[in-house]
């Protein structure tokens, strides 16, 4: 039996007056995903814990079958495990954004989708006006998406639960006065920021970037090494992620998957989409039990409020991933294909929300329950509804 995973990043949205009422799922020609749905069953799930933030890094690790509210302590530990670095028992991974703040307002979370070279280049000017010996230790990534490590040796680190941080993309076009650090080890995360303002002007190839240049750091996501049981051991299968984003790729290592790489996959509107279908075929025929293809372009769509490409993204991903990876799964034999989001994402907030998304399951012994398309009112309307999403995998591999 084969198995495979789509997720579309942020996805379930609501009804949008520049969609005549609809969804992106409703509008959008998905004809592969609505076709899937017409196979199989089609229901709801909460991967999201109310106690807990929305975002990918609880989404995912509950729809993977991992409860957030057991397992999860932090998104920058998960990252971190993506770029292989090493923490240690009392060591911190922070996320470390590269944005532009304007006026007091979070203008761009992403410093307008800022290079890795630059981004580098000015976490290196960081890095330099930190004292001899300090803790602190700037990882650079890819584009906008870095990292900072507090490595605290056989001292406790300043940070603990009671540490509140909030996510620069929940901010968009807004004051970040009430939303900057709160809690153990704030004062530590401002003075950094703060101190990113002065050295970011320093620095020519910054400025000369135009109106939007990344003018300061922005911490958030703290947290220490997560321990999780091997996905070999919890359901018996091999598996591997196809993904662009750091997040997902270091899920995939701290659950002993492998992480395929795709060349033009960017975590952006403009990823490879054709490249991650056929990378998910290659994957499935070199053996391996279970394939997740991760497609962040959705999420994107709904950051920038732009409701036009979250539904071009979509029938990208109908087109140039679940066609040609659901005919495939459909020749081999034996499969069951699950399309589902992590969390929902609003284009009306630009901004991850709490709440059910839809997902579509059919293939080997799964009776069609008459759903005829995948969207958000289908779902709804379902009589299949998980409370706790991470009861969703163990759906996909009963026998």
């Amino acid at each position: 039996m084969k198995y495979v995973l789509i997720i579309p990043d942020g996805v379930a949205d609501e009804p949008q007056p520049s969609l005549g009422g609809k969804t992106p799922l409703q509008a959008a020609e998905i004809p592969q995903m609505d076709a899937v749905a017409s196979s199989g069953v089609v229901g709801r799930a909460d991967h999201v814990p109310a106690s807990m933030p929305s975002g990918s890094d609880v989404g995912t690790m509950s729809l993977f079958g991992y409860d957030p509210l057991r397992f999860h302590t932090g998104r920058a530990p998960i990252e971190a495990a993506a770029q292989g670095i090493e923490l240690g028992d009392n060591d911190w991974a922070v996320r470390c954004n590269l944005v532009t703040v304007l006026d007091g307002v979070m203008k761009s979370f992403t410093a307008e989708q800022i290079s890795s070279e630059l981004g580098r280049l000015l976490l290196e000017k960081m890095q330099q006006a930190l004292p001899s010996g300090s803790h602190w230790q700037f990882c650079p990534g890819v584009s906008y998406r870095n990292l900072l490590m507090y490595r605290a040796g056989d001292c406790k680190g300043p940070f603990s639960s009671e540490t509140f941080t909030t996510p620069p993309h929940d901010i968009t076009d807004q004051p970040i006065a009430p939303h900057l650090p709160q809690g153990p080890g704030s004062e530590a995360l401002l003075q950094l920021m703060r101190q990113s303002v002065d050295v970011f002007r320093g620095v020519p190839e910054n400025l000369s970037r135009g109106t939007h240049p990344a003018t300061q750091i922005w911490l958030w996501g703290q947290g220490q090494r997560p321990a999780l049981t091997p996905f070999l051991d919890r359901f018996g299968k091999t598996a591997a992620v196809i993904t662009a984003v750091d997040l997902l790729r270091g899920m995939g290592r701290l659950l002993g998957w492998q992480v395929v790489e795709v060349e033009g996959a960017t975590g952006y509107l403009d990823t490879n989409y054709a490249g991650k279908g056929q990378a998910a075929i290659e994957t499935l025929r070199s053996g391996t039990d279970f394939v997740v293809v991760h497609v962040e372009a959705t999420d994107e769509a709904s950051h920038e409020g732009n409701a036009a490409e979250k539904v071009r993204a979509l029938e990208n991903m109908d087109r140039h991933i679940v066609a040609p990876v659901h005919e495939y799964l459909r020749n081999q034999g034996d499969y069951r294909l699950l399309i589902c989001p992590d969390h929902p994402t609003f284009l009306r907030t630009k901004t991850h929300s709490h709440g059910y998304v839809p997902f579509a399951l059919c293939g080997t012994g799964i009776t069609p329950a008459g759903a005829e398309t995948y969207d958000e009112a289908v779902a709804a309307a379902s009589g299949l509804c998980l409370d706790r999403g991470c009861e969703l995998m163990p759906l996909l591999f009963r026998p």
